[in-house]
């Protein structure tokens, strides 16, 4: 199919850009990197009647850290800019160094041509549950920064998805960027997904971050992609791996909370894989994820 006519516009100014949105409402859709907007136009699942171009904005670029606006004084964050893409971020050393998770999972992203076009803002505005960034996001605490005419706001991720492809962005506003809390001493983390092929989308995946605590974990976060309308967490199954009065992470305590996560973790099939199956499958990812970490947690 062919997309259907739509004008085309590349403002200079981030101004310009809301004001056009504001101005055409509904019928305006940023473009940037288009991996995703431009499939939808050809499917004829999205008729816009205006592209606005945003990929040459250099404020929406970039990946740096700086101080927290949230926390003044005494928080550094890693910024993400919603214009870097999906390469940009694998081969970023500051995110090797502060968010190492994103480096586990950007490999699992389509395939190397997307991931040079495509842009991490667009995923986390798109909010594909079966996306790794989103999944990520939530699993670090992180922050989407939202811009519009009324000015800027911070939003927690946990926050941010709300539903299928539905997001806490107001009508006219834009993702401009993300903070991440840095990687701190005795923080590790996981990222796996199982998919029929490399590149599909994930049938399921898992973000895992945790912190090490003696020969146990604390500040568990599972968040589980493909499995629901946003990325799921699941809160019993991370209360009962953290450690408590120096409780060590063992065999027999990932087998308890594999069976906690199993009844905790309500999966919503698809045309290709059931719930039970999905349900299975992230048993089998969390299995993975809590074993590599045993080894050092005894040795520590």
């Amino acid at each position: 199919m062919k997309a259907p006519a739509f004008d085309y516009i590349r403002p200079a100014t981030l101004a310009a850009v809301f004001s056009l949105l504001a101005e055409h409402g509904e019928g305006a859709r940023p473009l940037a990197g288009g991996q995703t907007l431009l499939a939808t136009l050809n499917m004829r699942l999205s008729e816009p009647s205006m592209l606005i171009d945003i990929g040459a904005m250099d404020a929406l670029k970039g990946i740096s850290v700086q101080r927290s606006v949230q926390h003044p004084g005494h928080a550094d964050v890693l910024r993400i800019g919603a214009l870097a893409t999906h390469s940009e971020i694998e081969a970023s050393a500051l995110v090797a160094q502060h968010a190492p998770l994103l480096a586990m999972a950007a490999p699992h992203i389509a395939h190397r041509a997307i991931r040079n076009r495509g842009t991490w803002g667009g995923s986390i505005a798109y909010a594909d549950p079966a996306a790794e960034w989103p999944a990520c996001l939530v699993a670090l605490e992180g922050v989407v920064v939202v811009q519009g005419v009324r000015g800027e706001r911070r939003i927690a991720a946990r926050d941010f998805f709300i539903d299928l492809y539905t997001t806490a962005l107001a009508e006219g506003e834009l993702v401009t960027a993300c903070e991440l809390p840095l990687r701190e001493a005795g923080d590790v983390c996981v990222f796996d997904e199982l998919a029929r092929r490399h590149g599909d989308y994930a049938i399921v995946g898992l973000a895992l971050v945790a912190r090490r605590e003696g020969g146990g974990l604390a500040a568990v976060r599972l968040a589980f992609l493909g499995v629901g309308n946003t990325p799921v967490r699941l809160p019993r199954t991370e209360a009962q791996l953290e450690s408590h009065g120096g409780q060590a992470l063992t065999a027999q305590l990932v087998d308890a909370a594999l069976v906690t996560l199993a009844a905790e973790l309500n999966p919503m099939g698809d045309l290709t894989n059931s719930a039970a199956t999905k349900r299975h499958l992230a048993g089998v990812l969390a299995r993975r994820a809590l074993t590599s970490l045993l080894q050092p947690a005894v040795a520590a």
